[in-house]
């Protein structure tokens, strides 16, 4: 068949048009994983709320642990803006104190904040069990940990001797243990209330790779006990964000956003606003597709407008 050249101008046209719909198609196939943004703030209300709504956020995590009927005036305040309370930040307990009245203490204040999660119509708390520290332990990149899969106790943190290291080793050990009799006194609350304990190790010196903090979460044997991944505080360790995330999969409950830039050594480093550090961030959204990760990420800093954490938000929601 011969073309004359108009013919053959109206065939380009039509297939380039087809290859552009096709990339583009392409594009917005590339991730099948939804993911909504979200930010912290404190007692939720119209007047914090509406700007973040403005701003492009689809929700928000709040700090503020109050009854749950009050809670619940505050869901209805959000849901009329659109936008959803998805979780409680409850954070640091002492689980693995000494006294056990400090520890029922952090019992009693988990369980209000996972009423009030019930009342704001979230669907997880983030909570600390607990730290250690104050002890000599490996630098964050010589942790090289092995680990008894039925206790969950750690036999070595680094490689070589490990004698040096035998005070942090049994107050690791016996933070797990402390941390899992009081979280077992906890699931029949999330299970009433129908919110999941996300835990979250925030720099605590305790589970600090994915395997050991999978095999905790495992432990527990419930489904309403999960993990809350926070991207710029593993930066510092020998597993990768992505890596996290592939190994915790199905009990990966929330999402903190936050970066890390490392030294040029790779030994240590500081906090910077997502996409200014060490993050590999096209790498972490696949992994939260290969992870089958539908759900928030939060935004764990200030400095910048909220118009620019959202436009960050959404390149790496994109995979850029």
């Amino acid at each position: 068949m011969i073309l004359n050249r108009r013919d053959f101008i109206k065939t380009s046209l039509a297939a380039g048009a087809g290859i552009l719909a096709a990339r583009n198609l392409q594009a917005d196939q590339q991730f099948k994983t939804k993911l909504f943004k979200a930010t912290i703030i404190g007692k939720p209300t119209e007047d914090n709320l509406r700007p973040l709504k403005e701003a492009g956020f689809d929700g928000v995590e709040t700090n503020a642990i109050i009854g749950e009927a009050e809670a619940a005036e505050c869901r209805k305040v959000a849901e009329k803006l659109g936008m959803r309370i998805h979780s409680v930040l409850r954070g640091w307990t002492d689980m693995n104190s000494n006294d056990p009245k400090t520890v029922e203490g952090s019992i009693t204040s988990v369980t209000s904040a996972l009423k009030a999660a019930k009342g704001y119509g979230a669907d997880a708390i983030l909570l600390v069990p607990c730290r250690t520290g104050g002890i000599q332990m490996p630098d964050p990149w010589d942790f090289n940990i092995e680990f008894d899969g039925k206790t969950g106790h750690v036999t070595r943190v680094a490689a070589g001797d490990n004698d040096r290291y035998k005070a942090y080793i049994e107050a690791q050990n016996r933070a797990t243990d402390t941390s899992r009799e009081a979280l077992k006194k906890l699931i029949p609350v999330a299970e009433e209330t129908k919110v999941v304990i996300a835990i979250e190790n925030v720099w605590n010196n305790l589970w600090v790779t994915p395997a050991l903090a999978k095999n905790f979460v495992e432990s527990l044997q419930s489904p309403w006990v999960k993990f809350y991944f926070d991207v710029g505080n593993h930066v510092k360790y020998p597993a990768k964000p992505q890596e996290w995330i592939r190994t915790l999969g199905p009990l990966l409950s929330k999402v903190h956003i936050k970066d890390f830039k490392m030294n040029p050594d790779g030994h240590g480093g500081n906090f910077v606003h997502p996409r200014d550090g060490s993050v590999d961030w096209p790498a972490v959204r696949q992994a939260f597709e290969d992870a089958g990760y539908n759900g928030w990420l939060t935004v764990e800093d200030g400095g910048l407008s909220n118009a620019e954490f959202v436009r960050r938000l959404d390149l790496i929601i994109a995979g850029k």
